[in-house]
């Protein structure tokens, strides 16, 4: 097994290979004007720290990943098919993999998001739903 220094975003990981991350060396990636993310990626499964502005919407979607969303501080309001549910410091929410969902932020927040598998859009930048 061989250790190294964590490489730049986008960070791909192989299996044999251990790597340590800092989150304040991992540059914030400006997704819109209202949403910005720092993502870690591994082959299997990335974590993303998020932060969201008041008012922020992340349009409908879907996606293959599992999803887990931690709220560290702040509010964000879900709307899962018909449901809707609000997550708060300290909650965390599952979403399995294809079901519908967006969100809002209710207050400014600051959430880490973990995925698997790794979500491929958000690293090659084909993740336009943000933008629609």
């Amino acid at each position: 097994m061989v250790f190294s220094p964590a490489a730049k975003y986008p960070l791909t990981m192989s299996t044999d290979t251990v790597r340590l991350y800092r989150w304040d060396e991992i540059a914030h990636e400006k997704v819109t004007e209202m949403l910005s993310r720092k993502v870690i990626s591994g082959e299997r499964e990335m974590v993303a720290q998020i932060y969201l502005k008041r008012g922020t919407l992340v349009p409908r979607h879907s996606h293959e990943s599992e999803q887990m969303t931690y709220v560290l501080q702040g509010a964000l309001k879900f709307v899962l098919g018909s449901e809707e549910v609000t997550v708060r410091e300290g909650e965390l929410l599952h979403i399995p993999s294809w079901v519908e969902h967006q969100a809002e932020a209710l207050e400014d927040t600051f959430e880490l998001d973990f995925f698997s598998p790794i979500r491929k859009d958000w690293l090659d930048g084909t993740d336009d739903y943000f933008h629609k």
